[in-house]
C-alpha cells in the first residue's frame, strides 16, 4: 500500500480543502480493507516484540483530529494485538491547575514512552497550537507578557520542531497522524451519537459549539501540519469518512516506520548459548 500521498512535507503548501475525507484508494469494500487490517494488527504486534526486546528505540504515536474524526476507534482497532505491558496510551484533557503551572510540554515529557516501548497520545502538545489559538486561550496562561508577542505561533512551531528532533536524536521516533474527516460526516456521526443509547454518553454539546469555529480549527491544522511536518517527525493527513480505510492506512504507517527502523532480537554470544543449551538438557532429564 502506497502511503506517501498522505504524507506532508516541511512548508508544503498544501490546502486541506483540497485533500478529499472520503477517499479510500484502491479498494472497493470494507471487507478487503478489514482483512488486510487484520494482519496488520498481527504485523505490527510482531514488530513491537523486536521493538520490546532490542529495548534501543521508543516509538510515539500523536492522533490528532475534529470531533467525532475516529482517534478512538484507530487506537482500538489498529492497537489491538499490542503487548500491554509496552504500551502506553494517554488521552490529553484540558490541562489541571498543576499543568498549567508548567510549560505546555510539561505533560507531554511526563508521558513519553521507555525505549522499547509504543506510547500513543490522544490529542497532545498540538492543542497548544490548535484550541488555544482559536479560542484565544494564551491570554489565561501564566506567561511572561514579554514572551506574547505577534510571533508566539512561529515560536511555538519552531519550538515543536526543536522538540521532537530532540526526542528523534534521542531515539524516541514520533509519527502524527492527522484524521480528515468532512463538516458533513461529522454530522452524521454527531446525530449517530444521539441515535444510538450505546454513544448517549460519548455526546456533548461542546462538540455541537466547536463546529461554529470549524475553518479556524482548518487554518490552524493547516498550518501547523505545514511548520511541524519534517523528516523526523512527520505528519500524516488520513482521509477519515470511511473508518475502515483510516485504520488500514493509519496500520501501514505504523508498519512502514517499524520496519525503517531494521528491528532485531538481540544476538546472544557463544558462552551464553553453551548455558541455555545446558539448561534445556537439565530440564529435559527431569522426571
Amino acid at each position: 500500500m502506497d502511503i506517501s500521498n498522505y504524507k506532508i512535507e516541511h512548508h508544503s503548501d498544501f490546502k486541506l480543502s483540497d485533500i478529499k475525507t472520503g477517499q479510500t484508494g484502491k479498494f472497493d469494500s470494507k471487507e478487503e480493507a478489514e482483512k488486510l487490517l487484520a494482519g496488520n494488527v498481527e504485523k505490527i504486534a510482531e514488530l513491537q516484540s523486536k521493538l520490546y526486546a532490542q529495548d534501543r528505540y521508543a516509538l510515539l504515536i500523536i492522533f490528532q483530529a475534529m470531533d467525532t474524526a475516529g482517534k478512538d476507534g484507530a487506537i482500538k482497532h489498529v492497537m489491538s494485538g499490542l503487548n500491554p505491558q509496552a504500551t502506553h496510551v494517554h488521552s490529553f484533557k484540558q490541562p489541571s491547575a498543576e499543568e498549567m503551572n508548567h510549560d505546555y510540554m510539561w505533560r507531554a515529557a511526563m508521558n513519553l514512552p521507555e525505549r522499547g516501548s509504543i506510547g500513543i497520545f490522544n490529542r497532545s502538545y498540538y492543542e497548544e497550537v490548535l484550541v488555544v489559538r482559536v479560542h484565544n486561550l494564551i491570554k489565561n496562561q501564566q506567561i511572561p507578557k514579554e514572551f506574547i508577542t505577534d510571533d508566539i505561533w512561529k515560536d511555538r512551531f519552531r519550538q515543536i520542531r526543536d522538540y521532537e528532533r530532540y526526542l528523534f536524536e534521542n531515539g524516541t521516533i514520533t509519527i502524527k497522524f492527522f484524521l480528515h474527516i468532512s463538516k458533513e460526516e461529522q454530522k452524521n456521526r454527531l446525530i449517530n451519537r444521539i441515535d444510538d443509547i450505546s454513544k448517549n454518553w460519548k455526546f456533548s454539546a461542546t462538540d455541537i459549539n466547536e463546529r461554529q469555529y470549524w475553518k479556524e480549527y482548518q487554518q490552524c491544522y493547516q498550518e501547523a501540519i505545514s511548520e511541524t511536518s519534517t523528516k523526523y517527525s512527520p505528519w500524516f493527513i488520513i482521509p477519515s469518512d470511511k473508518k475502515w480505510y483510516s485504520r488500514l492506512m493509519v496500520s501501514q504507517v505504523i508498519i512502514n516506520t517499524l520496519e525503517s527502523l531494521k528491528l532485531e532480537y538481540p544476538v546472544i554470544g557463544s558462552k551464553q548459548e553453551e548455558v541455555l543449551k545446558e539448561i534445556k538438557q537439565k530440564l529435559l532429564k527431569e522426571e
